[in-house]
This record gives structure tokens, C-alpha cells and sequence, in this order.
């Protein structure tokens, strides 16, 4: 478990495969709304659309387990301690088991105030309702996953996290248009289809984590060793790090959901298509986290090391690349939009609205990408009290703004709606650049490894 040379040629090699699998994440949503979407049932779509808003603010809730998860294990990597990261793939695992149940456990009381506090008709409500607890049953596993993910990101395994993505969106494929054109199961079957696929992963993902790293699962989990892995004081350690990061995530979720409340105001038309439109801003974030991502593992290894040299050199390799990927994903939203949205949907009006606002999604690639990678620096480095006060004071920002922009009526009220939307990315990076002069200050300079670079 050696450190990576941190060169463009590095960086690349272990972005590329995050970014053809993070690509990908959203494919899950956007099959999910394409196979809803090509019935030509809007209020179907706008059920997804509802649904997963509030699937994603409660799974992702637990995002923490992919981001903490990564940094802790880049920094024990950059130690050589491998003992350590071993125990971390456990420890992780349990917290995403575990918080899972619970989520399953705890589903009626979830989703009834879920949809108490947001807006939507009544059918549009109940297809919401039959995708919502399908997914809950997936819960144990999208949570294991993150563990799995943030594991293996922190070691720069990226390949092998193509690999799990690429099966588990294959698997949601196949069963989505099963369940749906198949068996004409609607919001149901396209719930069903993604935990059956969720599940698929996390199998898959545990068998190859123990075998690629030579964990004795056996031997880890006897008795005397267990008590070392599960000690409390690295439990404990663990939620500490892990507890701001959720804060954060949840500060971030509750705007997305907010995002989509703003839209379902306004009517099923403009909910369904300001959720097809977020399928192009899911496709930004997600590859533009490639370099996020990268960052997170290799600004965990420098701070691991105390190298500030290192450190500075991470952070302007990914952000080269960062640059690159928003330009050119601005350009292909510009060019290949109008024709995406074709095909993600067939009905007109939904359509016509989604065409009229994708201006601001083309947008969203360059103004969000700072954010992005200040994510993956800060993520890498542990620095979980900055995510949140970060998270809290750009989400209370866009909120003040969304209202204000409330009752500007331009576009049919949904020009504020993705107005104050696009200002949130520019906030967000703001509040974390106040951050980042402590941050440089706590690395105090060379480490011995970058010494006998220089000697060398």
C-alpha cells in the first residue's frame, strides 16, 4: 500500500477511473427517470423525481462514511500503517450496516414526515410513496457501499471502484426495465430495481476488499482482535471525525431538497423537469469529483506525511484538471443538451421547461467546480468543522436568497429558483476559501520524504 507519485501523469491514471464511474452514478437516476419518463406518465416521473429527492437526503445523511472514510485511510496509508487501514474497512462497514438498519428500521416515521414537510399532489405523492419504500430496503447496502467506496478511494484503488459501479448500475439497468416495462410495477419497480442492484455491489465490493488486501477476516475478528478494532476510543475517534462531515452533508442534502420543493411549488411540470435538468448537474458534480476525489487521497497522504510541499503540489495538479473538466463539460451541456432532454422525456411541456432553463445547468460546471475541489481538499485533510460551518452558513445564504427571489415571477417563477441554485456553488466556495489560510499554516514545511527528493 505504497504511496503514489504525485505527478499529472499519477493524478490522471487514478482520476480517470473515478471519473468514468462517478459518470456513471447518475446513471442511475437518469435510468430510473428515463424508464418512468418514456410511459409518458408525468406524474410517475414527478414521483421519482419527489422520491429520490428524499431518499437522497436520508442515505446521503450518511455520506460521511465514503468522505471520512477516505480521508482517514489516505492518512493512515501515508504512515505505512496498514494495520490500520485494515481495521478502518471494518469499522466503517459496521457504522454503514448498522446506521442501514436503523434507516430500515425506522422507515414509516421517515418517510411520513419526509412528505409532511414536502409539497407534492396526491398522485404524484403516492407514486413517491410506492419508490420510497422500495428503496428503504436497500439502505444496509447503499450504506456499506459508501464504506466501501471511501476504503478503497483512500487507497487509490479507483479501478476497483469503477468496478463496483459499473455492476451495480448494470444490475439497476436490467432490473428497472424488468420491473417497470416488464411488469408495470411504475415508481415501485424502479425503487426495487436500485436496492436490488445496491445489494448486488455491496456483496460484491466486500468479497474484493478482502482479497486485494489481505485481510484475515477470521483472525480480525476473534475475540482478542476484535476488541482492539472495535475498541471503543477508535469508534469513538472515527464518529468524531465522521460527526461535522454529516452535519455537512446534511446541510448540503437539505438544499438539494429545497431546491426540489421550490420546483414542485411551481407545479408537475416544472418538479419533473428541473429534475431531468439535475440530472445534467448530478453528471457535473460527479466527474468533476473525480478530481475532488483524487484530491481527498492525495492531500490525505501529504497530511499523513506533514509534507506542505506535497500538499500545495496536490492541489494544483487536481485543480489543472478540475479547470479542464468544467470547461469542457459546459461546452458538451451547450452543444448535446437540447437532445438529452429528448430523451431523458417525451412529454412536451415538461420538455419546453427544461429546455427554457438549461442555460443555468451549462453554467453550473465552471461557477460549482471550486467548490468541488475545496470539498476534496478539506475532506482529505479531515478537516470536518470547516465542511460544516461551510455547509451551514452557504446553505442559510441560498435559503435568504431563494426567498427573496420568490416572488420575481420571470420564467414562471423558476428563473429565482435556479438563480439562488447557481449562487449556492459560489457560496459554498467562498465560506471554505476562510478556511484554507489555517489549513496551509498547519503544515509546517518539507517532510523528510520530500528532503530526499530534493537530495536525489
Amino acid at each position: 500500500m505504497a504511496a503514489l507519485p504525485l505527478t499529472r501523469r499519477s493524478i490522471f491514471a487514478q482520476a480517470w477511473p473515478i471519473m468514468v464511474g462517478q459518470a456513471s452514478v447518475p446513471l442511475v437516476g437518469i435510468v430510473d427517470a428515463t424508464v418512468i419518463g418514456r410511459t409518458g406518465d408525468a406524474a410517475a416521473l414527478a414521483g421519482v423525481a419527489l422520491g429520490a429527492t428524499i431518499v437522497n437526503l436520508l442515505f446521503w445523511s450518511f455520506g460521511f462514511l465514503r468522505m471520512g472514510t477516505t480521508g482517514l485511510v489516505a492518512q493512515a496509508d501515508g504512515r505505512a500503517d496498514d494495520w490500520e487501514v485494515r481495521a478502518l474497512l471494518l469499522r466503517s462497514l459496521a457504522l454503514g450496516a448498522g446506521f442501514g438498519f436503523l434507516l430500515l428500521a425506522l422507515q414509516w416515521p421517515l418517510s411520513k414526515l419526509a412528505f409532511a414537510l414536502l409539497s407534492g399532489g396526491e398522485a404524484v405523492t403516492g407514486e413517491a410513496g410506492a419508490y420510497v419504500a422500495a428503496r428503504f430496503w436497500g439502505a444496509p447496502a447503499a450504506l456499506s457501499v459508501f464504506a466501501i467506496n471511501g476504503w478503497l478511494l483512500g487507497l487509490g484503488r479507483t479501478r476497483t471502484a469503477l468496478a463496483l459501479q459499473i455492476l451495480l448500475n448494470a444490475v439497476n439497468i436490467g432490473l428497472d426495465v424488468a420491473l417497470v416495462w416488464g411488469l408495470g410495477l411504475s415508481a415501485a419497480g424502479v425503487g426495487a430495481g436500485t436496492a436490488g442492484a445496491e445489494w448486488t455491489a455491496a456483496l460484491a465490493g466486500l468479497i474484493l476488499c478482502l482479497r486485494f488486501s489481505g485481510l484475515d477476516l477470521r483472525a480480525m475478528l476473534a475475540p482478542a482482535s476484535r476488541k482492539t478494532v472495535f475498541a471503543w476510543d477508535a469508534m469513538r475517534r472515527l464518529m468524531a471525525v465522521n460527526g461535522d462531515i454529516m452535519i455537512r452533508t446534511i446541510a448540503l442534502l437539505f438544499l438539494f431538497a429545497w431546491f426540489a420543493n421550490a420546483g414542485a411549488r411551481l407545479g408537475t411540470a416544472p418538479l419533473a423537469a428541473n429534475h431531468v435538468l439535475l440530472q445534467f448537474v448530478s453528471v457535473a458534480a460527479f466527474i468533476l469529483d473525480a478530481f475532488a476525489f483524487t484530491a481527498e487521497s492525495r492531500i490525505g497522504n501529504a497530511v499523513g506525511l506533514g509534507s506542505r510541499t506535497q500538499f500545495l503540489r496536490a492541489i494544483r495538479l487536481t485543480g489543472e484538471f478540475s479547470a479542464l473538466g468544467g470547461a469542457l463539460l459546459a461546452l458538451a451541456f451547450w452543444t448535446a443538451g437540447p437532445g438529452a432532454i429528448a430523451l431523458i422525456t417525451t412529454d412536451p411541456a415538461v420538455r419546453s421547461i427544461a429546455e427554457a432553463f438549461l442555460p443555468f445547468v451549462i453554467a453550473i460546471p465552471l461557477i460549482g467546480m471550486p467548490s468541488w475541489l475545496l470539498d476534496g481538499i478539506f475532506i482529505g485533510a479531515t478537516r470536518g468543522r470547516a465542511l460544516r460551518n461551510a455547509a451551514l452558513l452557504s446553505t442559510g445564504l441560498y435559503l435568504a436568497l431563494d426567498l427573496i427571489l420568490r416572488g420575481d415571477h420571470a420564467l414562471g417563477g423558476n428563473g429565482g429558483v435556479w438563480t439562488a441554485f447557481l449562487m449556492s456553488y459560489v457560496f459554498r466556495a467562498g465560506a471554505l476559501a476562510l478556511y484554507f489560510p489555517g489549513l496551509l499554516r498547519s503544515l509546517k514545511g518539507e517532510s523528510a520524504l520530500d528532503r530526499r527528493g530534493a537530495a536525489d
